[in-house]
């Protein structure tokens, strides 16, 4: 449930740093935003984002202990390792949310200020820069790379071994029981990690019409609003 309650609140700030904004927009029929408020917004998206795919990943690790070694899980998993756990989440993603609005603020912006999009994201912002973006690029790539790819790749090794732990489970009861509960979280992983890497992991020169918002409306809002249902 510590767990949960995190999650919660980064779905609840997740969507709250956009669906405002972008209900706005729709209902007066102006989409302007001042610079410092798409700096801000582009920050706690990028907080928020990066808060959701490590909490995903913990809660895998929380799924691995209980289904693969039940008997350690009181130990393994005991309330001080989940604060520092979600702790460390908070930590690295602050600062990596942080390092990405600055280098933000070092571009200059002289041409049409239009975005494509329907709200602050780090890739629309690089293709509107009139200054050179490789150090922001790079740092997309490699960093917010290894950052998306590590736990996505952590959360389908945990995965890995709890479907060979189920299968070891002789009540065909229990393993339904179980492989009911991995699926669903499995599915809402699936789909913010794949719209994520479509978004994110390609080059920011590179044209890709209004898919980006389509992934991103998956992963912003459906994705969100499907995490309460699901848990």
């Amino acid at each position: 449930y510590f767990l949960l309650a995190n999650l919660s609140f980064s779905d609840i700030g997740f969507v709250s740093t956009i669906i405002p904004k972008m209900l706005d927009n729709i209902g007066s029929g102006s989409k302007l935003i001042s610079y410092g408020g798409c700096l801000t917004q582009l920050y706690f998206f990028g907080l928020f984002a990066d808060l959701d795919n490590f909490l995903l990943a913990v809660m895998a690790l929380d799924r691995y202990v209980a289904i693969s070694h039940p008997l350690h899980y009181a130990m393994a998993m005991n309330f001080r390792r989940c604060v520092l756990l979600v702790a460390g989440s908070w930590v690295v993603t602050t600062f990596h949310a942080l390092v990405h609005t600055l280098l933000v603020t070092r571009l200059s912006f002289c041409g049409p200020s239009v975005i494509p999009h329907f709200f602050c994201d780090l890739v629309p912002l690089l293709k509107l820069a009139c200054s050179s973006t490789y150090v922001n690029d790079l740092m997309l790539i490699l960093v917010a790379g290894t950052l998306l790819i590590v736990p996505f790749v952590f959360i389908l090794t945990s995965y890995f071994h709890i479907v060979l732990a189920i299968l070891r489970i002789d009540s065909p009861e229990g393993k339904q029981r179980a492989f009911s509960n991995c699926t669903s979280h499995l599915s809402v992983v699936s789909l913010f990690y794949g719209t994520a890497i479509g978004v994110y992991l390609c080059p920011p020169s590179s044209p890709s019409g209004g898919m980006d918002r389509v992934f991103s409306v998956m992963y912003t809002v459906v994705t969100p609003m499907l995490n309460p249902i699901i848990y």
